[in-house]
């Protein structure tokens, strides 16, 4: 392992308050580097330097913590993972976590399956499928203690193609980057037919960048009607209102 690479991974996450064993940070390079390789003949992201994957898309998957600290033996969902954040990092922090990474394509999920395996996690599977037809399928339907997102959509949408996976009592957990309150504002009444009500939020910048973030904690209070989600495509076309 590199030197300089190992002490910048442990640096980072200590700004962020997070300790990592020597396992751990092991596992950071290896995904880093298994990134940058496949990144060269598929697009997973378009962030590429080290200290930045590091900073924007390793501590930034970590953040979740600001509002929610999973704990051992609890069910997440990441959904639309991409390049696998934040489910890898969750998982290589919190490894009695069990993970269940979806994304909607078959390439990416080989990918994370082969990440999977380099890094020896247990407990954390990637499937191919969209979130319109995986939510109505009763193993993954209301199942989850948390679901994540990073991924770029309306919030109105997004909670639509979630809030279905969570069960009562659980939480639904999106990545925001920018005009957060707005959004939420605007997707207050879709939250809320969904099953669902804002709990909390935590703004911050992400450390050692100048990036804005944005938690919104989500709480599941009651069944999302089996309506939701609606056909593939339509969340997105026509958020409820």
């Amino acid at each position: 392992m590199d030197n300089k690479r190992k002490v910048y991974i442990e640096e980072a996450f200590k700004k962020a308050d997070i300790l990592l064993n020597e396992e751990q940070i092991y596992q950071f390079e290896q995904y880093y580097e298994m990134l940058i390789q496949k990144n060269e003949v598929m697009n997973l992201t378009a962030i590429t330097e080290f200290e930045d994957v590091v900073q924007k898309h390793f501590v930034d998957s970590a953040m979740v913590r600001r509002v929610l600290i999973p704990s051992s033996g609890e069910h997440w969902l990441d959904l639309g993972t991409g390049a696998g954040f934040p489910g890898i990092p969750l998982k290589i922090i919190y490894p009695e976590l069990n993970i269940l990474l979806l994304d909607s394509l078959n390439k990416r999920v080989k990918f994370l399956e082969e990440v999977i395996e380099k890094l020896n996690l247990k407990g954390i599977t990637a499937v191919h499928g969209r979130a319109e037809e995986m939510a109505k399928k009763e193993e993954y339907r209301e199942k989850f203690d948390c679901c994540v997102s990073r991924a770029v959509a309306n919030l109105a949408s997004l909670s639509e193609y979630c809030i279905p996976f969570v069960k009562t009592g659980g939480y639904f957990i999106p990545y925001k980057s920018e005009k957060a309150q707005e959004e939420i504002e605007q997707a207050e009444k879709a939250i809320q037919i969904l099953g669902g009500t804002v709990e909390k939020q935590e703004e911050f910048m992400l450390p050692e960048t100048n990036i804005y973030r944005c938690l919104i904690c989500i709480r599941k209070q009651k069944q999302t009607p089996k309506k939701y989600p609606r056909k593939a495509g339509t969340p997105t076309k026509e958020p409820i209102k």
